[in-house]
């Protein structure tokens, strides 16, 4: 898929879940604040409550750009884990380590950061890791590889461009910028996580 063609993707799912996906898409939703289509500024009847739970599971997923069997399978893990089943859902899919690349702020996106992973360009605790799904631990540093740090969108990075973008660094996080440095301090808790999401509804959509 082109650039250009992902870009109107984003835009047109962030309309769909009403929350802007990406900086780009940020801009559109502004201008149109309301689903895509020819019928999008029209009064909509209630949403069923299945239709609103199914709702915040996507607006979850898309948030972090997974497949659906990557989030059933988090949810799986979560229910098992003590605690909230929400709030472990949530926890689980920050310590994936494209997600902690964004918080970083090494990537702009989490599309970015996927790519990022994939291409072999982000070490945890020196070794080259490629799989987007990695589950970071506590303690581990999550950084750039040495020759991948002289490319130019990682000087971007390390120069803080992408910080009027992107929430602040959450207190799970220790980052050194210029470094290109990040190490996970310890397990997120939810209410630090900026994601948009009730997480009981999309518990609900997947326990019904």
């Amino acid at each position: 898929m082109s650039a250009p063609a992902r870009d109107r993707r984003q835009v047109r799912l962030s309309r769909a879940l009403g929350l802007p996906l990406t900086p780009k898409a940020e801009k559109y939703f502004e201008r149109r604040p309301y689903p895509p289509g020819e019928h999008g500024r029209a009064r909509r009847r209630n949403d069923s409550d299945y239709s609103v739970r199914l709702k915040e599971k996507q607006r979850l997923r898309a948030q972090y750009g997974i497949r659906e069997a990557q989030m059933l399978k988090t949810y799986k893990e979560a229910k098992r884990l003590p605690g909230l089943t929400g709030e472990n859902i949530v926890e689980l899919l920050e310590m994936r380590l494209d997600a902690l690349v964004l918080r970083a702020g090494f990537a702009r996106t989490i599309a970015q950061a996927r790519q990022f992973v994939v291409h072999r360009h982000i070490c945890v605790d020196g070794q080259r890791v490629d799989r987007p799904s990695f589950r970071v631990k506590e303690g581990q540093m999550v950084h750039v590889h040495e020759k991948s740090a002289q490319m130019d969108p990682f000087q971007v990075s390390a120069a803080g461009a992408h910080r009027d973008v992107l929430p602040a660094v959450p207190g799970y996080l220790k980052v050194d910028l210029e470094s290109l440095q990040a190490t996970l301090l310890r397990r997120p808790k939810r209410d630090e996580v900026p994601v948009t999401c009730d997480v009981q509804l999309v518990v609900e959509h997947y326990s019904r």
